[in-house]
């Protein structure tokens, strides 16, 4: 069955068309100048990380376009995968930067950001409108209904939230952590397709495939030479 339209943030008419309409100016300076800052913060808490909430911003634009959706639309999500981490702000930096297993309380700590990161942002009228603070709260569910912190399972995850998911998983696979090595783009190519239809939305996963040309220069050891 073809899913019926609906908002990257999954936040009714009031988001993404109504929003673009007469704000297409303020999302496409004011608002993406503020992310991008922002994620900039958020990356330099984890220094295992770097990098990391540009990649998702910019790997997320491109498998929004590559879906149909609209410029605006995609720069919105282009917007909530720059703030994507911001819950981490509250997560201890011995937590974040731990080798080897976290104990049961620091995963809950982990857990806890999507939750975090959408309390931080929801006094922003802008980004409630819009749909980011869905798709920050959302990026951690998988299209099976295993993830967190609803357990949220297939459309009824916003689309926004599914695109992020997939983009910052490919992010997370191509940098060093301290519980293991980066893997080559090959590697997290072939493993994105693996979980199709279980950690990922299909649909997505589709986006990725063709799009992978375009995305391998955004992340990893390429988007580092770039930036260089």
């Amino acid at each position: 069955m073809r899913e019926p339209a609906r908002y990257p943030g999954g936040s009714g008419p009031k988001a993404l068309d109504a929003g673009c309409g007469c704000s297409a100016h303020f999302v496409t300076t004011v608002l993406h100048q503020f992310a991008e800052s922002l994620g900039f913060a958020i990356d330099a808490k984890d220094q295992t990380t770097r990098r990391h909430s540009d990649e998702v911003a910019r790997v997320s634009q491109e498998l929004a376009l590559e879906l149909g959706l609209s410029v605006s639309q995609a720069g919105i999500i282009h917007v909530a995968g720059h703030l994507h981490d911001i819950g981490k702000i509250g997560v201890p930096d011995a937590v974040l930067g731990k080798r080897g297993v976290l104990t049961p309380c620091e995963w809950q700590a982990i857990r806890r950001h999507p939750q975090a990161g959408a309390d931080i942002l929801r006094p922003v009228l802008s980004l409630n409108n819009l749909g980011v603070v869905d798709m920050v709260l959302h990026h951690h569910e998988r299209y099976d209904g295993a993830g967190y912190p609803y357990g949220l399972k297939g459309v009824a995850i916003p689309l926004g939230a599914r695109i992020i998911a997939l983009a910052d998983s490919l992010s997370a696979m191509l940098q060093d952590r301290p519980y293991r090595k980066s893997r080559s783009f090959d590697r997290a190519h072939d493993e994105i397709i693996r979980c199709s239809g279980a950690q990922f939305d299909p649909r997505v996963v589709e986006a990725f495939r063709s799009a992978a040309p375009r995305l391998e220069p955004l992340v990893g050891c390429e988007a580092g030479s770039l930036a260089a």
